[in-house]
């Protein structure tokens, strides 16, 4: 196992800490000692091959799934053993794109964009429809889609309305699961731009999980790599195509040969 680099920051001020992050599901240990710094307002492109635990750690990071070891700290607060009151608290924090977005196909835009807002009855329905109407907008969605419904979009517009609904309650802190998936790169590129334009305007911390190493680059300030439940690199985004880090290097010029192994490296 290489040697993991963690690069000198500008900031010292983290965010999120991750502290020997263990998780087993039976036989399958899918996290294994994960430690890492996200720092306040950064954005990171977490990357690795499929099944190497990227989800996994985000939904670690937000309490949807318990690590059997290891600490969470969320500005300093270790989070492990929050109960239900204080991690709903804890959520509030968030804004989530999912992967495929993961749109209601039964409700308007505007009410998917709208549905935290709604579930909390923070605000009037009217309100609640004019705060979702701006994200729509802000995302590069005409006013009128508001009122469409999912299925009436494109996969590049539903990718926006994901991001209308991540950024829907102005949080604090932004994950984003493979949004460019299945999108030709004209459009990845599109995409990508308004992720960074809506969460530098927040001043939100992002972490973006990303296949596609130039959308990784093109979103991130850092990049860190797992593989098989470790985190095997961190690293400034521009510092990765010389990272001298096998996996890195494996994965950005997609090479077969490496430590990272294929279906039919193993078969």
């Amino acid at each position: 196992m290489d040697r993991i680099t963690v690069p000198p920051s500008a900031s010292t001020d983290s965010l999120i800490q991750l502290t020997d992050v263990d998780k087993r599901f039976g036989e399958n240990h899918a996290l294994k000692s994960v430690s890492l710094d996200i720092y306040r307002g950064e954005s990171l492109a977490l990357i690795g091959p499929s099944a190497s635990g990227k989800t996994l750690l985000l939904k670690t990071i937000m309490g949807l799934i318990h690590p059997d070891t290891g600490s969470i700290k969320i500005d300093g607060v270790e989070t492990t053993g929050y109960n239900d009151n204080e991690q709903m608290q804890m959520l509030h924090r968030f804004g989530v794109l999912f992967q495929r977005s993961a749109l209601f196909d039964s409700l308007k835009v505007w009410e998917n964009v709208a549905f935290r807002l709604l579930q909390d009855k923070s605000m009037s329905r009217n309100e609640a429809r004019e705060r979702a109407v701006a994200k729509i907008v802000a995302v590069g969605l005409a006013e009128t889609d508001a009122d469409l419904l999912p299925f009436e979009l494109s996969g590049g517009m539903q990718k926006r309305v994901g991001i209308a609904r991540a950024i829907a309650t102005d949080p604090e802190i932004v994950f984003l699961d493979e949004p460019t998936a299945g999108l030709d790169p004209i459009m990845s590129n599109v995409i990508n731009e308004l992720v960074m334009k809506n969460v530098r305007e927040l001043g939100a911390t992002a972490v973006t999980i990303n296949s596609d190493m130039v959308g990784a680059k093109q979103v991130s300030d850092r990049i860190a790599m797992m593989h098989e439940g470790r985190m095997v690199w961190i690293g400034p985004t521009s510092a990765a195509d010389h990272s001298g880090n096998d996996y890195v290097d494996q994965f950005i010029h997609q090479r077969a040969e490496g430590p990272i192994k294929t279906v039919l490296d193993v078969a």
